[in-house]
């Protein structure tokens, strides 16, 4: 029988699940109190912990630590009560499961048990690794598995991206990634942590150019209740939660300048102090931080801070310049494809190879990843062949040749609204072609910011 641990100082949730789980074939063991589960934990090997995650003195982070220090294959299911769940998505990101908000529905309580359970069950059969990938990747030898969308190519600057990565990944180093939106930079930062000897520890992603210049600091660093208004309640920055492994903060460049400071000081000391809060937290955290521009150039990036990030730098290629790669990471996306739609889709036909291949691809991996789900969708045979494509693909064309003109609902090209949007349409093109479709400065040069020149992509059918 598997063995499910459930944790919760409230008693009446530990005998439902019991009771519940019991006669669904678990042996299932309770603990209303911290210092229970943990000698629970030290003496027996549980399939499953599901744990509340407040828990007096003691929290869910302590939990997961303890069960995968005991048993890293062991899956853990975080319990919250709290409608804002993103202490319980950090939670996860540092290697929990999946999380469940009370109430608990008995239906989705079982289907989450027996997915998770599965998974232990895949990891202790080696049909997959503890880090969730069911293969390993191409290409790294002798390399720890990793993201499961990551598979190196066939290409040299392939080949030179994997050296790069067994080089620096046992290290203490920090590095930079460079390269152009859809290139990869997190799944290059997770294989080079995953090769690292913190691979069992936290690996934390930060997406910097969502941070306003409000929350960054309280996002980073975190803060204590009442720091700020709108703080209800103590929050562990992605600092906090990286503690021992590896935090990865993409589009760096995008950090405001006063938290830039902050981090200085958090690299010089190895220390952090959450916002509202007199203790100084000591860290022991790799830092991986990637970009779209060169961060050297002192515009938006401190140059002290740069030199500090600047130990080891990767450049990573746009797709258009990767040659057969184009091809092997195109089947790669149609078996993911396939196994979501439940289709069985053998190849793709000479001219679509041929198509892709000459295309320029400016979003790169995302945008290939995206064109061949929308292929396999269309596709009702077992070739892709070229009527599945879509136009802008076939004509070798980022755009759309119809334009904009549609939103404003018009008959007429004439009327005002139409020869609005399509004037606005030219522009936003225009920019993105004379910066190389790079989004920060396109919006820069269009004197907006990122989230508008988002929502207009998004409006214009752009990218």
């Amino acid at each position: 029988m598997q063995k499910i641990l459930v944790i919760d100082d409230d008693m009446d949730i530990c005998n439902l699940l019991d009771r519940f789980l019991s006669k669904h074939g678990y042996a299932v063991k309770t603990a209303y109190n911290p210092s229970t589960a943990f000698g629970l934990i030290k003496n027996t090997t549980f399939d499953l912990v599901l744990s509340d995650f407040r828990l007096g003195h003691s929290d869910g982070r302590e939990i997961l630590k303890a069960v995968k220090e005991k048993d890293p294959t062991s899956q853990v299911i975080i319990i919250t009560g709290y409608s804002d769940v993103k202490i319980a998505v950090d939670v996860i990101k540092m290697g929990a499961y999946d999380y469940i908000t009370k109430p608990l529905l008995p239906d989705e309580i079982l289907m989450l048990v027996e997915k998770a359970l599965n998974k232990t069950d895949d990891v202790r059969s080696g049909k997959e690794s503890i880090s969730g990938v069911t293969t390993p990747a191409k290409g790294l030898s002798g390399a720890a598995n990793i993201d499961p969308d990551y598979i190196t190519g066939i290409s040299p600057q392939a080949k030179e991206i994997d050296r790069q990565i067994m080089l620096v990944a046992p290290t203490p180093y920090s590095v930079i990634i460079y390269g152009e939106s859809g290139t990869g930079k997190e799944s290059i930062a997770h294989a080079i942590h995953m090769n690292s000897s913190r691979r069992t520890k936290p690996f934390i992603a930060v997406d910097c150019g969502a941070l306003t210049k409000e929350l960054a600091g309280s996002e980073l660093f975190g803060h204590e209740k009442g720091a700020f208004t709108g703080a209800l309640t103590q929050k562990i920055g992605h600092f906090e939660s990286a503690n021992g492994g590896t935090i990865f903060l993409d589009e760096v460049a995008n950090l405001p300048y006063d938290t830039q400071v902050a981090l200085l000081r958090v690299i010089q000391e190895r220390k952090v102090r959450r916002l509202g809060g007199l203790k100084e937290i000591e860290i022991d955290v790799r830092i991986l931080v990637a970009s779209n521009e060169r961060l050297s150039d002192g515009k938006k990036f401190r140059e002290d801070l740069y030199h500090r990030f600047n130990e080891f730098s990767i450049n990573l290629y746009p797709l258009r310049e990767r040659g057969k790669d184009v091809e092997m990471f195109a089947n790669h996306f149609l078996k993911k494809a396939c196994i979501e739609l439940g289709k069985q889709i053998n190849s793709f036909s000479p001219e679509v190879i041929a198509v892709f291949q000459k295309y320029r691809w400016p979003g790169n991996l995302r945008e290939l990843n995206n064109v061949v789900k929308r292929v396999a969708l269309l596709t009702s045979g077992d070739e892709v062949r070229l009527n599945s494509l879509p136009h802008e693909i076939s004509f070798g064309e980022k755009f759309s040749f119809d334009g904009p003109a549609h939103l404003a609902n018009e008959e007429s090209p004439n009327k005002l609204k139409s020869v609005a949007l399509n004037a606005e349409y030219e522009k936003i093109l225009e920019i993105l072609k004379q910066v190389n479709y790079n989004k920060s400065k396109a919006a820069k040069m269009l004197d907006i910011d990122r989230k508008t020149l988002y929502n207009k992509l998004k409006q214009y059918k752009i990218m």
